[in-house]
């Protein structure tokens, strides 16, 4: 039988609500939540949203480093990119496949670069010069730690981060990554961040402290979108 056939007859089957069971780091621990394939499916619409506003579109290239445990936001932005028609290439997050990483943004030539670490960025440095490597990249979405780094280099990078269950990425206005506000709410209470399920989301996720550091601003963005945004800490001040 063909793998297309298999496939068809694949996707014909019952399966479980359940996509992903989304294990996140709060003040008191660690906390499970479910997420549903009709949440990923919103999730990743709402990705697809954020990222063309980036410009992404039809025909051009991406990189994506990610980890294996962070799929509740990967598989989000990976629908994005198929959504969008733009062919991707995937790394490790971690340092230690920093090489990987250089050598798909050499024969890719993308158009964005997503999910860049500062442990990514520490294994390059050894071996290139990380502002030229990157301010021919028109995109680049990185992690908050790789934020000041990158833009200390001359490479204006946009922030994504997980917000606990949540994945919070910046719009081209630069001004802290909105978080979808149909799904979570975001809070912050004595500078320190916190996260709920909204009322469409399976798991009842009360307000739950994150342990992150960090301010929420809640006025409309200058893109137009009502979405909060999160601005953490450290970033935030190593960035201005």
């Amino acid at each position: 039988m063909a793998r297309a056939d298999t496939l068809a007859r694949a996707r014909r089957l019952d399966r479980p609500e359940l996509a992903y069971l989304v294990r996140f780091p709060t003040a008191a621990g660690v906390r499970d939540v479910e997420l549903t394939w009709a949440e990923l499916a919103r999730d990743t619409d709402w990705a697809t949203a954020r990222l063309r506003e980036h410009g992404l579109a039809g025909g051009q290239r991406a990189l994506l480093t990610a980890s294996g445990f962070e799929g509740f936001w990967g598989h989000a932005v990976i629908g994005a990119l198929r959504a969008l028609n733009v062919t991707y290439g995937i790394a490790e997050a971690m340092g230690w496949d920093h090489r990987r990483t250089a050598v798909f943004h050499r024969e890719l030539n993308p158009h964005v670069v997503i999910g860049l670490s500062a442990e990514t960025l520490e294994g390059l440095a050894g071996t290139a010069d990380v502002g030229e490597m990157f301010r021919s990249t028109p995109v680049v979405l990185a992690r908050p730690a790789a934020v000041p780094l990158l833009r200390a280099v001359g490479v204006p990078a946009a922030q994504l981060s997980a917000v606990g269950p949540a994945l919070a990425l910046e719009c081209p206005e630069r001004n802290g990554a909105h978080v979808n506000a149909a799904e979570w709410r975001v809070h912050e209470r004595d500078g320190q961040l916190s996260v709920a399920a909204g009322e469409g989301r399976a798991s009842l996720l009360p307000e739950t402290p994150l342990g992150l550091a960090g301010r929420v601003v809640t006025a409309r963005c200058a893109c137009g979108s009502e979405d909060p945004r999160v601005l953490l800490a450290e970033a935030d001040r190593l960035s201005r």
